[in-house]
Protein backbone atom coordinates (compact mmCIF):
# COMPACT_ATOMS: atom_id res chain seq x y z
CA UNK A 1 0.00 0.00 0.00
CA UNK A 2 1.17 3.44 -0.72
CA UNK A 3 2.47 5.40 2.41
CA UNK A 4 0.97 8.44 1.10
CA UNK A 5 -2.62 6.93 1.49
CA UNK A 6 -2.16 6.02 4.82
CA UNK A 7 -4.28 7.85 7.33
CA UNK A 8 -5.54 9.55 4.39
CA UNK A 9 -8.93 11.30 5.28
CA UNK A 10 -12.05 8.96 3.43
CA UNK A 11 -14.43 11.19 1.20
CA UNK A 12 -17.69 11.10 3.14
CA UNK A 13 -20.53 9.02 1.07
CA UNK A 14 -22.71 12.45 0.89
CA UNK A 15 -20.09 14.20 -0.55
CA UNK A 16 -21.62 16.59 -3.40
CA UNK A 17 -25.09 14.65 -2.33
CA UNK A 18 -28.33 16.10 -1.57
CA UNK A 19 -29.30 14.70 0.87
CA UNK A 20 -32.59 14.52 4.06
CA UNK A 21 -35.94 14.14 3.51
CA UNK A 22 -37.70 14.72 0.12
CA UNK A 23 -39.99 17.60 -0.61
CA UNK A 24 -43.57 17.19 -0.74
CA UNK A 25 -45.19 17.81 -3.94
CA UNK A 26 -47.47 20.80 -3.68
CA UNK A 27 -50.83 21.37 -5.35
CA UNK A 28 -49.63 22.83 -8.76
CA UNK A 29 -47.32 20.28 -8.81
CA UNK A 30 -50.02 17.62 -8.34
CA UNK A 31 -51.82 19.22 -11.22
CA UNK A 32 -49.01 19.72 -13.49
CA UNK A 33 -47.89 16.27 -13.26
CA UNK A 34 -51.15 14.28 -13.50
CA UNK A 35 -52.79 16.93 -16.47
CA UNK A 36 -49.12 15.86 -18.42
CA UNK A 37 -50.29 12.28 -17.73
CA UNK A 38 -53.63 12.52 -18.79
CA UNK A 39 -52.63 14.34 -22.05
CA UNK A 40 -50.15 11.84 -23.30
CA UNK A 41 -52.37 9.07 -22.30
CA UNK A 42 -49.99 7.17 -20.06
CA UNK A 43 -52.87 5.37 -17.89
CA UNK A 44 -50.44 2.87 -15.97
CA UNK A 45 -48.74 5.89 -14.85
CA UNK A 46 -51.40 8.02 -13.94
CA UNK A 47 -52.77 5.37 -11.93
CA UNK A 48 -49.38 4.78 -10.17
CA UNK A 49 -49.25 8.82 -9.58
CA UNK A 50 -52.62 9.41 -8.39
CA UNK A 51 -52.66 5.91 -5.85
CA UNK A 52 -49.13 6.89 -4.74
CA UNK A 53 -50.58 10.02 -3.72
CA UNK A 54 -53.60 8.78 -2.32
CA UNK A 55 -52.14 5.75 -0.38
CA UNK A 56 -48.86 7.21 1.03
CA UNK A 57 -47.64 3.80 1.31
CA UNK A 58 -43.95 3.00 1.08
CA UNK A 59 -42.24 2.02 -2.18
CA UNK A 60 -41.76 -1.23 -1.34
CA UNK A 61 -45.66 -1.54 -0.35
CA UNK A 62 -47.05 0.17 -3.37
CA UNK A 63 -44.92 -2.01 -5.87
CA UNK A 64 -46.54 -4.86 -4.61
CA UNK A 65 -49.93 -4.06 -4.63
CA UNK A 66 -52.58 -6.74 -6.35
CA UNK A 67 -55.60 -5.71 -7.93
CA UNK A 68 -58.14 -7.51 -5.10
CA UNK A 69 -56.07 -5.19 -2.43
CA UNK A 70 -57.46 -2.08 -4.32
CA UNK A 71 -60.46 -3.47 -6.05
CA UNK A 72 -63.43 -5.78 -5.65
CA UNK A 73 -63.26 -7.44 -9.21
CA UNK A 74 -63.05 -4.66 -11.20
CA UNK A 75 -64.17 -2.31 -9.37
CA UNK A 76 -61.90 -0.05 -7.19
CA UNK A 77 -63.16 0.50 -3.62
CA UNK A 78 -63.71 3.57 -1.62
CA UNK A 79 -60.84 2.29 0.78
CA UNK A 80 -58.52 -0.44 1.01
CA UNK A 81 -56.35 -1.67 3.48
CA UNK A 82 -52.49 -3.49 3.80
CA UNK A 83 -49.70 -5.05 5.50
CA UNK A 84 -47.20 -2.65 5.85
CA UNK A 85 -43.69 -4.39 5.03
CA UNK A 86 -41.64 -2.43 7.64
CA UNK A 87 -44.04 -2.94 10.53
CA UNK A 88 -45.92 -6.01 9.51
CA UNK A 89 -49.46 -3.65 10.71
CA UNK A 90 -52.10 -2.95 9.11
CA UNK A 91 -52.71 0.56 7.39
CA UNK A 92 -55.93 1.85 5.69
CA UNK A 93 -56.29 4.44 3.12
CA UNK A 94 -58.90 5.97 0.53
CA UNK A 95 -58.95 5.92 -3.44
CA UNK A 96 -60.75 9.55 -4.63
CA UNK A 97 -62.46 9.69 -7.64
CA UNK A 98 -59.61 10.71 -9.66
CA UNK A 99 -57.69 7.77 -7.77
CA UNK A 100 -60.52 4.92 -8.73
CA UNK A 101 -61.08 6.28 -12.38
CA UNK A 102 -57.38 5.91 -13.08
CA UNK A 103 -56.84 2.88 -11.87
CA UNK A 104 -60.10 1.07 -13.21
CA UNK A 105 -58.96 2.15 -16.65
CA UNK A 106 -55.24 0.61 -16.13
CA UNK A 107 -57.00 -2.62 -15.09
CA UNK A 108 -59.59 -2.51 -18.54
CA UNK A 109 -56.19 -1.60 -20.15
CA UNK A 110 -53.78 -3.50 -19.26
CA UNK A 111 -56.35 -6.87 -18.60
CA UNK A 112 -55.53 -7.28 -14.91
CA UNK A 113 -56.98 -10.14 -12.62
CA UNK A 114 -57.80 -9.99 -9.14
CA UNK A 115 -54.62 -12.11 -8.40
CA UNK A 116 -52.45 -10.21 -10.66
CA UNK A 117 -49.80 -7.57 -9.50
CA UNK A 118 -51.58 -4.27 -10.15
CA UNK A 119 -48.17 -3.10 -11.92
CA UNK A 120 -46.56 -5.41 -13.77
CA UNK A 121 -43.31 -5.34 -14.45
CA UNK A 122 -42.27 -4.87 -17.53
CA UNK A 123 -38.83 -6.42 -17.16
CA UNK A 124 -38.98 -10.15 -17.57
CA UNK A 125 -36.97 -11.01 -14.35
CA UNK A 126 -39.54 -9.29 -12.05
CA UNK A 127 -43.63 -10.13 -11.46
CA UNK A 128 -43.81 -6.35 -10.59
CA UNK A 129 -42.90 -2.58 -10.66
CA UNK A 130 -39.35 -2.50 -8.80
CA UNK A 131 -38.62 0.15 -6.41
CA UNK A 132 -35.73 1.51 -8.10
CA UNK A 133 -38.33 1.28 -11.14
CA UNK A 134 -40.61 3.47 -9.34
CA UNK A 135 -38.05 5.94 -8.44
CA UNK A 136 -37.18 6.09 -11.92
CA UNK A 137 -40.57 6.95 -13.06
CA UNK A 138 -41.06 9.29 -10.38
CA UNK A 139 -37.70 11.55 -11.30
CA UNK A 140 -39.28 11.85 -15.21
CA UNK A 141 -42.47 13.07 -13.19
CA UNK A 142 -40.58 15.90 -12.01
CA UNK A 143 -38.10 16.34 -14.45
CA UNK A 144 -41.26 16.81 -17.43
CA UNK A 145 -42.46 19.93 -14.69
CA UNK A 146 -39.22 21.46 -14.67
CA UNK A 147 -38.25 20.50 -11.02
CA UNK A 148 -34.76 19.18 -9.91
CA UNK A 149 -34.94 15.26 -9.56
CA UNK A 150 -32.67 15.84 -6.28
CA UNK A 151 -35.18 17.80 -4.66
CA UNK A 152 -38.26 14.95 -4.91
CA UNK A 153 -38.38 10.96 -5.02
CA UNK A 154 -40.88 8.16 -3.84
CA UNK A 155 -41.31 9.63 -0.53
CA UNK A 156 -42.07 12.57 -1.57
CA UNK A 157 -45.24 10.73 -3.34
CA UNK A 158 -45.57 9.42 0.38
CA UNK A 159 -45.23 12.21 2.23
CA UNK A 160 -47.63 14.92 -0.01
CA UNK A 161 -51.00 14.16 0.91
CA UNK A 162 -49.91 13.32 4.72
CA UNK A 163 -48.40 16.94 4.75
CA UNK A 164 -51.63 18.43 3.22
CA UNK A 165 -53.51 16.90 5.46
CA UNK A 166 -51.42 18.44 8.49
CA UNK A 167 -51.17 21.80 7.43
CA UNK A 168 -55.34 21.93 6.72
CA UNK A 169 -56.29 20.30 10.17
CA UNK A 170 -52.91 20.45 12.39
CA UNK A 171 -53.96 17.03 13.49
CA UNK A 172 -50.95 15.09 14.03
CA UNK A 173 -52.68 11.94 15.58
CA UNK A 174 -54.99 11.64 11.79
CA UNK A 175 -51.40 11.81 9.96
CA UNK A 176 -49.73 9.51 12.40
CA UNK A 177 -53.05 7.08 11.74
CA UNK A 178 -52.89 7.42 7.95
CA UNK A 179 -49.10 7.01 7.31
CA UNK A 180 -49.28 3.80 9.69
CA UNK A 181 -46.75 5.21 12.23
CA UNK A 182 -46.37 3.46 15.83
CA UNK A 183 -45.14 6.82 17.57
CA UNK A 184 -46.37 10.32 16.58
CA UNK A 185 -42.47 11.81 17.48
CA UNK A 186 -42.20 9.71 14.54
CA UNK A 187 -44.82 11.61 12.73
CA UNK A 188 -43.38 14.99 13.88
CA UNK A 189 -39.70 14.24 12.12
CA UNK A 190 -41.17 12.28 9.26
CA UNK A 191 -43.11 15.18 8.33
CA UNK A 192 -40.81 18.19 9.43
CA UNK A 193 -43.37 20.18 11.44
CA UNK A 194 -41.43 21.80 13.51
CA UNK A 195 -39.29 23.34 11.06
CA UNK A 196 -42.01 23.81 8.15
CA UNK A 197 -44.33 25.61 11.12
CA UNK A 198 -41.47 27.81 12.31
CA UNK A 199 -40.69 29.49 9.00
CA UNK A 200 -44.42 30.07 8.60
CA UNK A 201 -44.31 32.06 11.49
CA UNK A 202 -41.49 33.95 10.59
CA UNK A 203 -42.65 34.51 6.95
CA UNK A 204 -45.84 35.95 8.86
CA UNK A 205 -43.30 38.44 11.33
CA UNK A 206 -42.12 41.35 10.00
CA UNK A 207 -38.77 42.93 12.02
Amino acid sequence: MDASTIGAPRSPWNKDKLVGQKRPFKLKEIWAIRTRLQLSCRTRDLALFNLGIDSKLRACDLVKLRVRDVANGDRPAARAKVIQQKTGRPVQFELTEPTRVAVSGWIHSAHLHPEDFLFPSRVHASPHLGTRQYARIVDGWVEEIGLDSADYGTHSMRRTKASLVYRRTRNLRAVQLLLGHTKLESTVRYLGIEVEDALEIAEQTEA
